[in-house]
């Protein structure tokens, strides 16, 4: 198979970024494919960095600012590829990804979803960890949403590699969606699909270097409502699949893991999940924080309780990207210094 590639990026505030996303976009040794950045409205220079590839034969457009959804199919609206890679703006490709997963797609349909490894770094590349998980196999539908909703697990929009059949059949990204649009998305990506293959050696990095990221919820009315509406959306496509006493448990233990979001800003979104989880045949209770915050909730309150579990492992992670980006910089400096001085003594000897 020689199928055409569409690596599609969206991309908002990304200066920081966006020149080593390109980078690992035309460094995909899979040499049939097309490139194609819309940004959404960005108030950087993130518009103007990426134009400058445009003598590379990268695409970019520009819309208002509408969310990373309509961006999304924008840029699928313009592709002419076979098969689609989504590419956030923050995050990098193994140079072998797309190779790798265009390899496996003569032994599998077109309506089978192809699904890699992904490592998670901040600053520097060297330090990505991978760790695998329940979803680093191939697995049918029901069991990939499963193994997603009752273990708490996640895999990264880069992971993915899809067919325009299988694109098409699962439909355009929901715009209602600002939190979450990738999980309902691929959920219904999934849904339309014959099954998952992975692909171990197909490698994507996720980038998590600050709170400004969509998938930081931190008390956003918007970004609760949009989780809500995600959730729901989960829950009904899982059973739409198998209602079966498993699906339902795996149902409960992820209206769990995400139910404490909601304390103490939207008692009334915590109520519409209890009783949801009572109609699955769970018990609704209130969450419960760990120790470390319980004696807060305690002597204070929830609000309080919540706010420092919040704070707290916000103030740690600051810390760690601080030390990371100096790392890194430090590094960029000892590179810089090397090269000059190889340019150097190599104008000496000529």
């Amino acid at each position: 198979m020689n199928p055409l590639v569409s690596i599609l990026i969206p991309a908002y505030n990304s200066q920081e970024w966006i020149r080593e996303t390109i980078e690992s976009a035309l460094a995909q040794t899979w040499a049939k494919k097309e490139i194609i950045i819309v940004d959404d409205g960005s108030k950087d220079q993130t518009l103007e960095i990426a134009k400058l590839y445009e003598s590379k034969g990268v695409r970019v457009v520009s819309q208002l600012n509408q969310g990373a959804a309509v961006a999304r199919n924008t840029a699928f609206a313009m592709a002419q590829g076979d098969y689609i890679q989504w590419l956030d703006a923050d995050d990098v490709l193994d140079p072998h990804k797309v190779e790798n997963q265009v390899r496996v797609l003569e032994s599998v349909s077109e309506h089978t979803l192809i699904s890699g490894a992904w490592g998670h770094y901040i600053y520097r590349l060297s330090k990505a960890r991978f760790v695998p998980t329940l979803l680093w196999h191939d697995l049918t539908p029901v069991e990939w949403l499963i193994a997603k909703m009752g273990s708490n697990l996640h895999m990264q929009t880069d992971n993915w590699l899809v067919s325009r059949e299988l694109t098409e059949a699962a439909g355009p990204w929901d715009i209602r969606l600002f939190r979450d649009n990738d999980g309902e998305y691929f959920c219904r990506v999934i849904l339309a699909s014959d099954g998952v293959k992975f692909v171990s050696e197909a490698k994507s990095y996720y980038r998590n270097a600050g709170f400004k990221s969509i998938s930081y919820i931190g008390g956003s009315n918007k970004k609760m409502e949009s989780l809500f509406i995600s959730m729901k959306l989960h829950i009904q496509y899982l059973r739409s699949l198998e209602d079966s006493a498993r699906t339902r448990a795996a149902c409960v233990f992820y209206i769990g893991t995400w139910l404490p979001e909601f304390y103490p800003y939207r008692p009334d979104i915590a109520e519409q999940l209890k009783e949801m989880t009572a109609q699955l045949g769970g018990e609704a209770k209130d969450p419960r924080l760990s120790w470390k915050y319980n004696w807060l909730v305690q002597l204070f309150g929830w609000g309080m309780g919540r706010r420092a579990h919040l704070m707290l492992p916000r103030i740690k992670t600051s810390v760690i990207i601080a030390w990371d980006k100096a790392m890194y910089q430090r590094e960029l400096r000892s590179q810089m210094a090397a090269t000059k001085v190889s340019r150097e003594a190599m104008a000496a000897r000529d």
